[in-house]
């Protein structure tokens, strides 16, 4: 007679409680991160693009402030061979209203930029944080310099002769408070976060998913 057969033990590594499912496919650890976004490169591209095209929209921005604007009224008066220059309404808030419309016109130029943003790259990044804040200051300093360019001579004096003693003319375009010059980037950083927080894309929820591994002390399926 021969001895009967019997099935060989377990491993000492393998448990009757443990139940093992599939590996994951392969390259799928390592490309979670690539599926994640669209990696690096594409979104230094995007980055470079849009600060690109912000610091473009400074044009836009200068000329809107330039076209509205409030004009600050100069007269000019000749003393002897000199001329002098001084403020035709010196309880005028012209000049306060040059600043203020420059600082409106690049918080509306901040939100739309954000919003934009958002729509095209939902995922975000760091690139594209870095783009809105570089792309908002060089485009509010480009508006900034365009507008005082095409806006009235700096020369005052010479305007004022050509102008003629006792007639009105307008004071060159100047930004007195260079803080309106973060009105953009700020707006854009705050809106672009407010619409993240919102609307963006959520990570899946890693304890939602099994584990590859159910030990001796898990929970039996219900």
């Amino acid at each position: 007679m021969t001895a009967p057969l019997t099935p060989p033990p377990p491993p000492h590594d393998q448990s009757p409680h443990q139940t093992w499912q599939a590996p994951p496919p392969a390259g799928a650890a390592g490309g979670a991160y690539e599926q994640d976004g669209p990696g690096m490169k594409t979104e230094v591209r995007d980055a470079a693009v849009i600060t690109v095209a912000m610091a473009l929209g400074g044009v836009l921005l200068g000329l809107l402030w330039l076209w509205l604007a409030p004009h600050v009224p100069l007269v000019g008066d000749q003393v002897g061979r000199g001329w002098v220059v001084y403020i035709k309404d010196t309880e005028g808030e012209q000049a306060i209203g040059v600043d203020g419309t420059f600082t409106l016109l690049a918080l509306a130029f901040g939100a739309v930029s954000a919003v934009v943003v958002f729509l095209l790259r939902r995922r975000g990044g760091v690139p594209l944080v870095v783009a809105l804040t570089v792309g908002g200051l060089l485009g509010a300093l480009l508006a900034w310099r365009l507008g005082v360019w095409l806006g009235p001579t700096q020369n005052v004096l010479a305007h004022a002769k050509e102008a003629g003693k006792g007639v009105t003319f307008s004071a060159p375009l100047k930004l007195g408070t260079k803080g309106a010059l973060l009105a953009w980037p700020v707006a854009a950083l705050v809106v672009h976060l407010g619409l993240t927080a919102l609307f963006g894309p959520r990570d899946p929820d890693p304890y939602e998913e099994g584990p590859y591994l159910q030990g001796p002390y898990a929970a039996p399926p219900a």
